[in-house]
C-alpha cells in the first residue's frame, strides 16, 4: 500500500505543487491537495531538506530521542542516520532536537553534492562533508556568549551559507540572535547592531529572539530579519541592522511581532512575512491572516489576502512553515498550526487553501 500511495504521489508532483510538510505528529507530502503519510507516526518533524536526490527529515519520537533520518527513494524507505548527531561525551549534552537542516556552501563540496550543516537544540551546529556523519562545530559551542543561550530554551533556528560567500556561516539563535563566522566556523562573532532587545519582564529577563533569517537577492551580504521586536534588514551581513516595517503607518505591518521570513531568491529587495500579534498571543491579528510583501528592502510593504480568511481565522505560522520556491514561479506556502495549507502561484497576490486536516505544521519544504 505504501509503494502505491508513493506512486500515485510521484504521478501527482509532475503536475501539482509537491510539499514536504513536518507536523507535530509526522511528515507528510502532499500535492493536488492529497496528503501522503504520515511517516514517522507520532514524531515530531520540525525539519525537511531535499538535497539532490536525497531527503533528509528530523524526528523527535514520542519517547523525546531525536534522530536525523535519510531517504534516497523520494521518500518510500527511511534509514536513521547512526551516529548521526551526538555530542562529545566530554561535553555532557544530550539532543534534544533538529532544528535546521541546510546545505553547506561555505565550503567546496567534497563529492556531487555540498555538504550538510545542522542546528540543533541545545544551540549548536554540526557540520558533514559526506552527509552521513556530522562533528560539532566546536568554534561556536566553545564561544563565551554560549552557557546564557540555554535560558531561553531553543534551539539553532536559522543556519545560513551563500555560494558567493565561501568560509561565511552564518546562524540564528533564541536568546543569542544573529552570529557570524568568516573562517569555516572557527571564531564567531554576534551580529546583533541595531536588533533591539525585548525588556525583561517578570517571566524572564532581556532576551533577543531571531526566529529566521533570510538573504535578500540583491546582494550576498543583505539579509532580513524577523524578531521579537520587529522585522529587520542588513546590507553588512548582520554588521548592522535597520527596522523596518512601520507598524501600523501606511505602508507599514500589522505587528512588529512575527516567526517567519522568506526572500524571494532572485528579486532584489523582495521579501515576505505573516505578522503575529505578539508574542503573548502569537495569531493573525484581529483573527485576520495577512501576508505582506515587500519590493524594496522593507521600506514599503503591501497586504496580500486575497483568498484568505477575512474574519474569525486566528492562526499561527512558525518560523520554517512559510517559504518559496527557487524556479519560476516561485511559489509560496505556508502552513498552520491549525493543519491548513496555503500556496500562491503569482508572488502572493492571490492564495488558496491547498490543503487541511493536518497536524499542527512545524516546517515546510517544496520538493523539486
Amino acid at each position: 500500500m505504501l509503494e502505491q500511495e508513493r506512486s500515485s504521489f510521484r504521478a501527482r508532483m509532475t503536475d501539482h505543487l509537491p510539499i514536504a510538510v513536518g507536523t507535530t505528529l509526522g511528515l507528510f507530502f502532499v500535492s493536488d491537495g492529497v496528503a501522503d503519510g504520515p511517516f514517522f507516526k507520532g514524531s515530531r518533524v520540525p525539519a525537511f531538506l531535499q538535497l539532490g536526490m536525497r531527503y533528509y527529515a528530523a524526528a523527535v519520537d514520542p519517547g523525546g530521542r531525536a534522530a536525523l533520518e535519510a531517504s534516497d527513494d523520494d521518500g518510500q524507505s527511511w534509514s536513521t542516520l547512526e551516529p548521526s548527531i551526538a555530542f562529545p561525551d566530554e561535553i555532557g549534552a544530550r539532543l534534544t532536537q533538529v532544528c535546521q537542516i541546510q546545505a553547506d556552501h561555505s565550503s567546496p563540496p567534497v563529492g556531487e553534492a555540498p555538504g550538510v550543516l545542522v542546528g540543533v537544540e541545545p544551540a549548536a551546529l554540526f557540520r558533514s562533508s559526506d552527509g552521513t556523519t556530522f562533528e560539532l562545530v566546536q568554534g561556536l559551542w566553545d564561544h563565551p556568549d554560549r552557557p546564557g543561550w540555554h535560558l531561553a530554551r531553543g534551539g539553532l533556528d536559522t543556519v545560513l551559507t551563500h555560494v558567493d560567500r565561501p568560509g561565511r556561516i552564518i546562524v540564528a539563535t533564541a536568546g543569542g540572535g544573529v552570529y557570524r563566522s568568516d573562517d569555516d566556523g572557527n571564531t564567531w562573532q554576534p551580529r546583533n547592531g541595531g536588533i533591539a532587545v525585548r525588556p525583561a519582564d517578570k517571566w524572564s529577563g532581556p532576551r533577543r529572539h531571531v526566529h529566521k533569517l533570510a538573504f535578500d537577492a540583491s546582494s550576498p551580504d543583505a539579509l532580513f530579519a524577523q524578531t521579537n521586536t520587529g522585522t529587520y534588514h542588513s546590507e553588512s551581513a548582520g554588521d548592522s541592522w535597520t527596522r523596518v516595517g512601520r507598524v501600523d503607518e501606511e505602508g507599514g505591518l500589522a505587528s512588529d511581532f512575527g516567526y517567519a521570513v522568506v526572500a524571494h531568491p532572485i528579486e532584489a529587495g523582495t521579501a515576505f512575512v505573516f505578522p503575529l500579534e505578539s508574542e503573548s498571543f502569537p495569531c493573525s491579528p484581529g483573527g485576520r491572516p495577512r501576508v505582506y510583501r515587500t519590493t524594496d528592502g522593507g521600506t514599503h510593504w503591501g497586504m496580500l489576502d486575497d483568498g484568505l480568511p477575512r474574519e474569525n481565522a486566528h492562526v499561527t505560522v512558525l518560523a520554517d512553515a512559510f517559504t518559496i520556491g527557487k524556479s519560476s514561479p516561485y511559489p509560496l506556502v505556508f502552513g498552520t498550526e491549525a493543519g491548513q495549507l496555503f500556496a500562491s502561484l503569482d508572488h502572493g497576490d492571490s492564495w488558496r487553501l491547498f490543503a487541511w486536516g493536518l497536524p499542527p505544521i512545524l516546517c515546510v519544504r517544496l520538493l523539486e
